[in-house]
């Protein structure tokens, strides 16, 4: 799960109109930004099959290396059973037991299970990895088994909080120096870091350069949406929004098909890594966002940039009409709109806002907690983790499809707390399900993602009606790094299983269940106007009737897609 947001910009149409709001310009635009998403959601959850934890077991000792014992012979004399009657996989013999080659099955079984008077050590020659499944993953090449399992978790932690530092890094840049560069910088810090994973030679490294690719993956997001929502019309943002958000959901499928086909973790990064040269290289031809321009105080480049979309489109002549004063005029909304000054702590100042905030915050950081909870951990469903990828990827697409028809006709609370409660359901039902039952496992699994996966589509859209325009970019930010932690803290809570066998899942079932309830505090906002000023939030808190104006209302559907964008 990677996280991003529109930005509200419902002014300048009327430009836009003249150069062609959805000529040829727009469909190679949209396209062109669209394609690097599928290689995000690739990058999201690579973590999956690079760190796949293969069977393993202690390698025998060195002075069987000449013995012509076959391998299931070395592995009866060298590894005990544990209580289930499998290979000890932290543990080995002291010394070879060969008296256990003269015994028969059931025999041989109890003296490895119950015999306590055997000296055991751990597997100081390393280990023995099945490589049936996978020809090499970071686990079998750097023995991050046993007393060093934890550090599979580590290092998607460290990507997750390369995530949160590369939006707090990014976005602001972004607002500086425009999304057109900053995109170009992501692209190729993401080619540059992938690469570099890819031949790492140490876990440390694999980290570090794993956490360029959170921080290029959060520039990407934020940089690639901006640049779309920006150069088409209100109108088709919906349809726009929602096409480029199943992207993402086709590249949880294209990665399962890509990782089927390469085994080896090191060319599998540099296959989702490479393409990202390529995208580096067609980035240049993207138009800087003239809005931008002009808030930036840059007109003269904003009016060369649409008139260059005018000339694409074959609107040369209404291109040609376009000068300063008609682009300032038209975005005089927004340029005195860009004048005022609120920080976030504006979001505590009053009792609404603060309550708002932070049952909005419990909201995301829960639903991206239990997301990528879910999503992170596909082996222990025991089923084929390319399977899995490929139903967990699948089923965003009715998920969401589901999720938008009832924020449209039950509305947007019920929704947002009714997926939460029921994802948390699902999961804690889960925990009581024996491990035996996969395909019961998996279901109630799949259903949970989900309504995870539906909880993102809504809290997007809802967050963005709730806060008011003049710190709305500020709250979804806030909300945002909320969502980015719960990302950053949902594999270490794995961790807590080799102690409790069920308190992961009570963790990640009840999270989503308690935050479901905080949005049930929410207003609802379907129908609503969008509030302008913190004064307007606090008014429809109290009860009061909003000064909003009325016709405001009727500009709600078109900004959903500004607002609603699919997690990642």
């Amino acid at each position: 799960m990677f996280l991003f947001y529109f930005v509200l910009c419902n002014e300048g149409r009327l430009i836009l109109h003249m150069v062609g709001s959805t000529g040829r310009f727009q469909v190679l635009h949209v396209t062109l930004l669209s394609i690097p998403v599928l290689m995000m959601a690739s990058h999201n959850l690579l973590q999956n099959f690079v760190a796949n934890v293969p069977l393993h077991y202690c390698k025998a000792h060195t002075n069987l290396s000449q013995s012509q014992l076959s391998p299931e012979e070395t592995l009866l004399i060298t590894v005990p059973l544990d209580q289930k009657g499998k290979p000890e996989r932290c543990q080995r013999y002291v010394t070879p037991q060969w008296h256990l080659l003269v015994k028969n099955g059931s025999s041989a079984e109890q003296v490895d299970t119950h015999g306590f008077d055997v000296d055991l050590q751990g597997c100081t020659d390393g280990w023995s990895y099945d490589i049936t499944e996978r020809s090499s993953t970071i686990i079998s090449d750097w023995d991050l088994v046993c007393d060093m399992r934890s550090l599979k978790q580590m290092g998607q932690t460290v990507y997750m909080g390369g995530v949160l530092v590369g939006a707090v890094i990014f976005g602001g840049l972004s607002d500086r120096y425009g999304r057109r560069i900053l995109l170009l910088i992501s692209n190729m810090l993401m080619a540059v870091s992938g690469t570099c994973v890819a031949f790492s030679n140490s876990f440390a490294l694999f980290c570090l350069f794993r956490f360029g690719c959170g921080m290029a993956l959060s520039g990407l997001g934020l940089n690639t949406f901006s640049l779309i929502v920006e150069w088409i019309p209100t109108r088709v943002r919906t349809v726009v929004g929602t096409l480029t958000g199943y992207c993402y959901t086709l590249g949880q499928l294209f990665l399962a098909v890509l990782a089927y086909f390469i085994r080896d973790w090191r060319w599998l990064t540099l296959a989702v890594s490479l393409p990202f040269y390529v995208f580096f290289l067609f980035s240049w031809w993207f138009h800087e966002s003239s809005r931008w321009l002009v808030l930036s105080n840059n007109s003269e480049k904003a009016i060369k940039n649409l008139k260059s979309v005018a000339r694409f489109n074959g609107r040369h002549e209404e291109g040609e009409k376009i000068d300063i004063k008609m682009l300032q005029e038209s975005m005089k909304k927004e340029m005195s709109g860009s004048q005022g000054s609120y920080s976030v702590l504006d979001l505590f100042r009053t009792p609404t806002m603060r309550s708002m905030t932070v049952c909005l915050s419990a909201v995301w950081l829960s639903t991206s907690f239990a997301y990528y909870g879910l999503a992170m951990d596909l082996q222990k469903f025991g089923v084929d983790i390319y399977l899995i990828q490929v139903i967990f990827g699948a089923v965003d697409i009715p998920a969401k499809i589901i999720m938008t028809v009832s924020m449209s006709f039950i509305g947007r609370r019920p929704s947002q707390s009714g997926a939460l409660i029921l994802a948390g359901i699902t999961i804690l039902i889960n925990v009581l399900v024996p491990y035996e039952q996969q395909t019961v496992r998996t279901c109630l699994a799949v259903m949970g993602k989900g309504c995870l996966a539906a909880s993102f589509n809504c809290c997007y859209l809802y967050s963005g009606e709730l806060f008011p325009t003049i710190i709305r970019q500020n709250g979804m930010g806030c909300v945002s790094m909320m969502a980015r932690v719960g990302a950053m803290v949902a594999p270490m809570v794995i961790l807590t299983r080799d102690s409790i066998p069920w308190l992961p899942g009570l963790i990640y079932g009840g999270a989503p269940i308690l935050s479901g309830v905080a949005a049930i505090f929410l207003p609802e906002t379907l129908g609503s106007p969008l509030p302008d000023t913190i004064q307007d939030v606090e008014d429809r808190g109290s009860g009061r009737r909003s000064k909003m104006a009325p016709k405001e209302a009727i500009s709600l559907q078109d900004t959903q897609a500004d607002l609603l964008k699919p997690a990642a």
